[in-house]
């Protein structure tokens, strides 16, 4: 990847625990990693995807689908299953996914972050997805995804439903209610209008040619902030340093510096600056 874009990130990682390295013994616990690890490569390249990391016991993976990275997940899960048990155990893979922005170099963005974390709340052959990434799954797919997103401690404290994902864990077809919302956020930038939606539920904005909304005034970060669908609206994520300034029609301006604001529209964006400034590379905002 050359520039920073939005894709859909699976994380697999496979490092045995410390009883299977007991009962193995050091050398044969790496062999049993490197067939996991030989079945997870083929189950990448039959649905495309693009290593961007890839480490002993873990591996970093792009698609530009959706669809393909949870068949992937789901290849990979009963690839790694059909393995011989490990005197009585079995290899400990486990995958998270999330779609969002990635970047060309280490640690690869959001997207990454958020793949890692669920791969780290995930237990032993089970795969996790963000509700950003089964929004986007199509009807080919469906089958893949739990209709309904898990609970618990680590899950509910999130500021994003999870799903679990895969064919060996009791998936029906149906998609989370969350994904049939209806309403899009538009933004318009200079002469260029795009919109938030199923299809697109990331937005970038910042000084980078790679974001969605280019930002040329310096003030701008390079990677300025992100606009996500969520169940509860549009959320505005500042990355910035000098902060994101969010005018509502009807009320005032409040900047938001390395926090959080959902959106409510008509109104207007300054990256850096002040939305109340005439200035061309204002953002307007309205929801659809």
């Amino acid at each position: 990847m050359s520039e920073r874009r939005n894709s859909c990130v699976l994380v697999a990682t496979m490092r045995a625990d410390d009883r299977l390295v007991a009962r193995l013994g050091a050398t044969e616990a790496a062999h049993a990693a490197e067939r996991c690890r030989n079945r997870i490569e083929r189950a990448i390249d039959a649905h495309g995807g693009s290593v961007l990391s890839r480490q002993a016991e873990q591996i970093v993976v792009g698609f530009d689908q959706c669809d393909a990275a949870v068949l992937a997940a789901s290849d990979m899960l009963e690839r790694v299953h059909a393995l011989p048990p490990l005197s009585g155990m079995r290899q400990p893979l486990r995958i998270g996914l999330h779609y969002g922005g990635v970047e060309p170099a280490p640690p690869y963005g959001e997207a990454a972050k958020v793949a890692h974390q669920l791969a780290c709340l995930s237990e032993p052959e089970r795969a996790l997805a963000s509700g950003t990434a089964v929004m986007l799954l199509t009807r080919a797919a469906r089958h893949a995804a739990a209709a309904q997103a898990l609970r618990g401690p680590a899950f509910d404290k999130l500021d994003w439903p999870v799903f679990a994902v895969g064919q060996r864990s009791g998936m029906i077809t149906s998609i989370p209610p969350m994904s049939r919302l209806s309403q899009r956020l538009r933004l318009r930038h200079q002469q260029d209008v795009v919109f938030i939606d199923e299809l697109r539920p990331v937005l970038l904005l910042g000084r980078e040619l790679g974001n969605d909304i280019v930002i040329m005034d310096p003030r701008a970060s390079r990677q300025h902030a992100r606009i996500e669908r969520r169940p509860e609206g549009f959320l505005l994520i500042d990355e910035s340093t000098n902060g994101t300034f969010v005018a509502i029609e009807g009320a005032g301006e409040r900047c938001v510096r390395q926090d959080k604001m959902l959106l409510r529209g008509p109104g207007r964006l300054g990256c850096g600056f002040s939305a109340s400034e005439i200035e061309r590379d204002l953002v307007f905002f309205d929801i659809a």
